[in-house]
């Protein structure tokens, strides 16, 4: 391979100034767009809280400790920096790529507890909505052989007792999806159908 065209892969492969700010981490900077004055982005940084989310993600009572940020204005901050969702994906994909074999599912396991425990903390904490994808597998066993292999989400009971609404998502014919509420506290088990085109998220077209 030339060295223009490794450049040109390199190049492609790489994530644009656009993209990196779209995704974050988002510099504190940007406080300054919902109000927060540069003197106190400055006292921000000072601080340590480089990022927005390092701000959304601080206790009041160590904001309150920032020397120069009164009451009000950390009421101010953290409604600029509040984050209204989470979206992990996929809560379960490194488990599954390092994991070698029966020895470590118990490790596994507790890990992925610990982590699922971390979400919940910051969902009660903040008030943000917590959104995890996870991988299914098929189920092969002797009934299979009659009725198919059955598909099943890997995680087990951690992931399934972890989670308070429960979703699971299928292609259909053509570009249709299928989404179907599997257990809710407050949703009837139901489907929705819907399909992903240019437009975005629309009505499935028959």
């Amino acid at each position: 391979m030339s060295s223009s065209a490794a450049h040109q892969k390199a190049a492609a492969a790489a994530p644009s100034e656009e993209e990196a700010a779209e995704h974050g981490p988002f510099p504190i900077e940007q406080l300054q767009t919902s109000g927060i004055a540069a003197l106190d982005v400055k006292k921000l940084k000072d601080a340590g809280l480089c990022t927005v989310e390092s701000v959304a993600y601080s206790p009041r009572k160590d904001l309150l400790q920032i020397k120069g940020i009164s009451e009000a204005k950390v009421d101010k901050i953290i409604e600029a920096g509040k984050f209204a969702l989470m979206v992990v994906d996929s809560a379960t994909a490194l488990y599954r790529t390092d994991f070698s074999g029966r020895g470590e599912l118990s490790a596994r396991q507790m890990h992925l507890a610990k982590f699922l425990r971390s979400l919940q903390k910051l969902a009660d904490e903040f008030g943000v909505a917590v959104v995890i994808t996870n991988q299914v597998v098929a189920q092969v066993d002797g009934a299979a052989m009659f009725a198919g292999p059955q598909i099943k989400p890997i995680g087990g009971n951690i992931i399934a007792h972890a989670s308070t609404t429960r979703l699971f998502l299928r292609k259909g014919r053509g570009e249709e999806r299928i989404c179907k509420v599997v257990s809710s506290p407050c949703l009837a088990e139901a489907e929705a159908r819907f399909q992903i085109s240019s437009e975005g998220v629309t009505d499935v077209k028959d």
